[in-house]
């Protein structure tokens, strides 16, 4: 399972960021997990409710955002929703397509409590 790997380098960038800003805590950690970044999102929750324990993001909000994957026709300049990778133009057919969003993984935004509080 892959995603346990990714939930522990997860974890240790929500440490690094606590450390830089002299944080105790993360009090929410949002995650977007785009449709074909290749995660499985209910594998991934599973694996950062172990990666989280004993990390300044154990208590901590996990919120998953899924990203439907969107592809745009470089000839006919139409977007459309794809769940592939091989994405032919459901407009005009063609291959000359792109993705705009879909296969990322990435941490959105996080709440930390720093010291200071």
């Amino acid at each position: 399972m892959h995603e346990l790997s990714i939930a522990m380098q997860i974890v240790e960038i929500l440490e690094e960021e606590a450390k830089k800003h002299d944080a105790k805590t993360v009090s929410a950690v949002h995650l977007a997990i785009g449709t074909l970044s290749g995660v499985e999102p209910d594998a991934l929750k599973f694996a950062m409710e172990e990666a989280v324990r004993e990390s300044v993001a154990e208590k901590a909000e996990l919120h998953y955002h899924i990203i439907e994957a969107v592809a745009v026709c470089e000839n006919c300049c139409n977007e459309f929703k794809t769940d592939d990778y091989f994405k032919v133009c459901p407009y005009c057919n063609s291959l000359n397509t792109s993705f705009l969003k879909g296969k990322e993984l990435k941490i959105s935004s996080l709440d930390i409590v720093t010291n200071h509080s």
